[in-house]
């Protein structure tokens, strides 16, 4: 077969398999085009998440009628005065964006430059069927209708109108968030979507795009290291979700991809977070241009650094000294009223009753059930009573304080240790580690880490017998979310009522919560239902029903476990150890941790030298 020239019209349709996959990919060309024209505001609207119409209006320079016809042509830019390709400054320079467009899609360009008449040319799939003047305020508008409606291939690959504005919305919060000094919104099918106003400061412009609880729960990240600076706002690893999505990363003002730079910010939470949990950071590197190189990709969201280790480097170092800067806000760390029960401290006899300002402690309070145990009150009047729902209630007395250690008399005969493979609960450690005593050594218990596998195995045994028991809130609880968050759970509340959760939209971006599961109770609805939607968004697509089902489970029984923290009473912890024993899998946590390690009796007597 002989070689052959292609026709323009096919040249251009290739063109756009590379820049335009999808209306997310055709936003982001035009709204960059916004900004280098230099707007100040940029409007969007979008039609069916942008299958339908895309439209983007912005205050720039605009064109003139024959920058116009010639912005149409490929490799055609302004955004490239010389040959100095390496040097480029703007956000998009290629040349293709536009003909790649019109070559799939009805495309018409409105502009007009400050002193001079508007005018305007229309291009449907690559051919011009109008062009006049028209009447418009100084900057351009582009209206993309119909995108693939002549290329049938393309357009079935299409996602749902739901999943492609959830694309467009997460391009604009990425460019809006470069852009803290130009305004943007975004309407969807006539209505609303997002607005923020010029003029931010970078901090305001991310929490305003990510979570408004972000402002209070981050640090500001300001570091130097020889031409490289980086910037932006990092969340506290206590602030954390349950998937990596909220990462935004800038590279001199382009939103990127990168897996160098993604692989530093994990690499500088390691040591703070669970595997399972990702950090909130807004990150904004600004390098020299003949250090990095932004053509690597057609759609210009990967770049390749001329030294990786010094960004990788320096991203670590940066993120981490913010985090050590920030004292104990960067780690949960013991609070001084946790380390001072520690100190020797005198006993006080129960009453003879077991009530009243006696230990209370029910002989056969299981784990869950309402124990009340005194400990010193923080604020050092009488004695703070801790119930089993972790409700405090303060009681005036005038004896001494009870003990600091929390031993607790005994109500019953204690077990004996060699009917139980997993010992006797001896006490509790850091609030959050049970010490039991076992036939043949030491048993060390995380107490949130095995609740958390009792709950999803408790959860599944409930679905295989006809569903999970809800139980119905007093009041509903509004949660607020971003739209696609919104649209993602709505799209599964059939499948979530299964489990006993009852949601209901309320408005574009909350949702009504009706009923939690009854076993895990109402303690944290609002975590429940966001981690809820970020595992949706990792998943929903690329796993099974099954293995949703058990993504959506395990979710569930992490926040209705025993959290780390609270104090737990001897029959509590000796009813933990009890059901983990008859569990199948509780050996492991949801996420592949261990949940008990046991000290063989020879273990301990080489850690004192006796062998």
């Amino acid at each position: 077969m002989s070689i052959r020239r292609l026709p323009e019209h096919l040249v251009n349709r290739i063109a756009a398999g590379e820049v335009v996959e999808r209306p997310a990919s055709a936003l982001k060309e035009l709204v960059e085009n916004a900004i280098d024209a230099g707007a100040s505001r940029i409007a969007v609207r979008l039609a069916a998440g942008g299958t339908e119409l895309i439209e983007v209006i912005d205050d720039g320079c605009g064109m003139a009628p024959a920058d116009m016809a010639l912005a149409l042509e490929r490799h055609a830019t302004s955004k490239l005065p010389d040959d100095a390709i390496e040097a480029v400054e703007t956000l998009g320079f290629r040349g293709e964006a536009l003909p790649s467009i019109a070559s799939v899609a009805q495309l018409t360009i409105e502009s007009r430059v400050r002193g001079a008449d508007g005018w305007s040319r229309t291009v449907d799939n690559g051919e011009v069927v109008a062009e006049g003047p028209a009447a418009l305020p100084p900057g351009t508008r582009v209206r993309v209708e119909q995108l693939f409606a002549r290329v049938p291939a393309r357009r079935k690959f299409l996602r749902s109108a739901r999943a492609e504005y959830g694309a467009s919305m997460d391009v604009v919060k990425r460019l809006a968030m470069a852009r803290p000094d130009i305004g943007f919104s975004v309407e969807h099918d006539g209505r609303r979507a997002l607005s923020v106003q010029p003029g931010e400061t970078r901090p305001e412009r991310v929490a305003g795009l990510t979570d408004r609880d972000l402002a209070d729960n981050s640090v500001a990240i300001d570091f130097h290291r020889e031409d490289l600076v980086l910037g932006g706002v990092a969340g506290l690893p206590t602030f954390n979700r349950g998937v990596a999505d909220h990462q935004y990363l800038f590279v001199n003002g382009r939103p990127v991809k990168d897996r160098l730079l993604v692989g530093a910010v994990r690499g500088a939470y390691a040591e703070m977070l669970a595997r399972d949990r990702h950090p909130v950071a807004a990150l904004f590197l600004e390098i020299p241009h003949d250090q990095v190189d932004v053509n690597v990709h057609p759609a210009k969201t990967e770049v390749r650094f001329r030294d990786p280790a010094l960004v990788r480097g320096m991203i670590v170092s940066g993120l981490r000294r913010a985090l050590d800067e920030a004292g104990h806000r960067s780690a949960q760390r013991p609070s001084e009223a946790a380390l001072g029960m520690w100190q020797p401290g005198t006993f006080a006899s129960p009453s003879s009753s077991g009530e009243g300002l006696g230990w209370g402690l029910s002989a056969g309070a299981g784990l869950g059930e309402t124990s009340h145990t005194p400990y010193p009150s923080p604020e050092g009047e009488g004695l703070a009573y801790y119930s089993g729902a972790g409700v405090r209630e303060h009681r005036p007395t005038f004896f001494t304080p009870p003990p600091q250690a929390r031993a607790e008399p005994a109500t019953q005969p204690v077990p004996e240790t060699i009917d139980h493979p997993l010992g006797v609960a001896r006490g509790q450690v850091a609030k959050t580690y049970i010490v039991a005593e076992a036939e043949d050594g030491l048993v060390l218990v995380d107490q949130h880490a095995a609740h958390e596998r009792l709950v999803l195995e408790r959860m599944r045994r409930a679905m295989q017998g006809g569903g999970v028991a809800s139980q119905a809130l007093l009041l509903p609880e509004v949660i607020e979310l971003d739209e696609p968050a919104c649209d993602r759970l709505e799209a599964r509340i059939a499948e979530l009522a299964e489990f006993g959760l009852e949601l209901e939209r309320f408005g574009p971006r909350a949702m009504l919560v009706r009923a939690t599961p009854a076993m895990l109770g109402t303690k944290d609805v609002i975590g429940l239902v966001t981690d809820l939607a970020d595992e949706l968004a990792s998943f929903d697509e690329a796993l099974s029903l099954k293995e949703r089902i058990d993504h959506v489970a395990a979710t569930m029984a992490c926040h209705g476990s025993v959290r780390a923290g609270r104090i737990l009473s001897v029959p509590e912890m000796n009813a933990l150890l009890r059901e983990m024993e008859v569990t199948p899998h509780s050996g492991q946590c949801n996420h592949g941790r261990p949940t008990w390690v046991k000290l063989a009796h020879g273990d301990i007597e080489k850690l004192f030298g006796r062998k």
